[in-house]
């Protein structure tokens, strides 16, 4: 492919992505909810007018993890050490319920597999994918509304974080028992050296970009040193430690949230991410759909994939949020935030295809979830929103 045509193909995603999502808000749903119709429309299952290729897959990489970084700038962190240990009791509730949901899905479909069999890792597998929770799209969502810095948002946001480590955890060790060669404990300890180093690493940075914002506040080199400082840390947790670099990004947005400027930084951030990153990742999630090869089977398969997918998670975090004394509504509410897939689930996906837990036809079921609940949550998190002010 012709360099250029990167051009072409931005300018497409960028308008369409635009205008969907000034549709979206018209007709009262978030502005994602339009970008990714948009990226389905442009994409090779509908018009055709842009293929998926590693450029734009890169960039919406970029888009994904400074969305992750802007959230964690937004973070309240005593909120967010407040509301650390439920978050964590949360997440294990929305790792264990999709698990075991998508293993009985699977085994419903074609039959009972004894311990240890080809099928048997198959339907761990089918679990395994469900367990992946995407936060970007609930927090442009929350953030849309102004509630990303509120208890809820705060719980979500800890929530999807440990989520996706534990998920991780679960993936290596479903790997390491079909994959003599792999080592489960080895992930373990990685994730914890990741968090201890994030720690020590982390206070000392925050203590030099505070003298370094205090001698010259307000300036642009603050948010230039603070976004090489992100993607450090999601090249670090990625390479080293095999974490999600977008919990790296996060981890760095946490380590500035607490800085006089980091609302400066924050603004920044927004304008690249706002005008090209944003839009090209969330257009990608459409981009990445082909229907061309769905059949009666799997197609009634990935809508019950769907189905279990989105219930286990509401179940799973709501009620274990209902448990933790959360009021009903916001129970429900963290329960809805919690069910969208993304990138973390395509990540999950494509190692199942590599390693041989996953044939390449029930990857059509990944990106449907993948959709419906990118489209579900932020229409159905701003009805519950609208109906507490309409309560108040």
């Amino acid at each position: 492919m012709e360099a250029y045509n990167v051009f072409k193909d931005l300018a497409i995603i960028i308008v369409f992505a635009k205008i969907f999502g000034i549709l979206a808000r018209k007709c009262k749903a978030p502005q994602v909810v339009g970008e990714i119709i948009a990226g389905l429309l442009i994409g090779p299952s509908v018009l055709g007018l842009v293929q998926q290729t590693d450029f734009l897959t890169g960039m919406a990489e970029v888009g994904v993890v400074l969305l992750m970084f802007s959230a964690g700038l937004e973070t309240d962190l005593k909120e967010l050490m407040k509301t650390g240990p439920v978050a964590f009791l949360i997440a294990c509730a929305g790792v264990f319920v999709p698990l075991v949901g998508g293993t009985l899905l699977y085994m419903g479909f074609y039959g009972a597999a004894p311990w240890g069999s080809e099928k048997f890792y198959m339907a761990i597998f089918i679990g395994v994918i469900m367990t992946a929770t995407s936060v970007s799209i609930t927090v442009e969502s929350l953030r849309e509304m102004g509630k990303l810095r509120g208890k809820v948002g705060t719980t979500i946001l800890s929530a999807a974080i440990i989520d996706d480590v534990i998920g991780i955890i679960v993936l290596t060790f479903v790997v390491g028992f079909k994959n003599p060669d792999s080592n489960p404990g080895k992930v373990v300890i990685s994730t914890v050296l990741f968090f201890i180093l994030a720690f020590v690493v982390g206070y000392v940075l925050y203590r030099i970009f505070k003298k370094i914002d205090d001698r010259y506040p307000h300036t642009r080199r603050i948010p230039i040193i603070s976004l090489a400082l992100c993607f450090f840390f999601s090249y670090i947790a990625e390479r080293y430690f095999g974490i999600a670099d977008i919990t790296g990004a996060y981890v760095a947005g946490i380590v500035l949230c607490s800085m006089r400027d980091s609302s400066y930084i924050e603004e920044k951030m927004e304008v690249s991410s706002y005008m090209i990153f944003g839009p090209v990742f969330f257009a990608s999630i459409g981009l990445k759909t082909n229907i061309d090869n769905i059949n009666g089977n799997i197609l009634l398969f990935s809508l019950c994939f769907v189905l279990v997918a989105l219930i286990c998670k509401i179940l799973g975090c709501g009620l274990m949020a209902r448990i933790c004394r959360f009021r009903f509504q916001d129970s429900l509410k963290i329960g809805v935030g919690m069910m969208t897939r993304g990138e973390v689930a395509l990540i999950v996906a494509q190692k199942g295809l590599s390693v041989g837990l996953l044939t390449p036809v029930y990857f059509t079921s990944v990106i449907l979830l993948i959709i419906v609940s990118s489209i579900l949550t932020p229409i159905v998190l701003k009805i519950l929103y609208a109906r507490d002010k309409q309560a108040e």
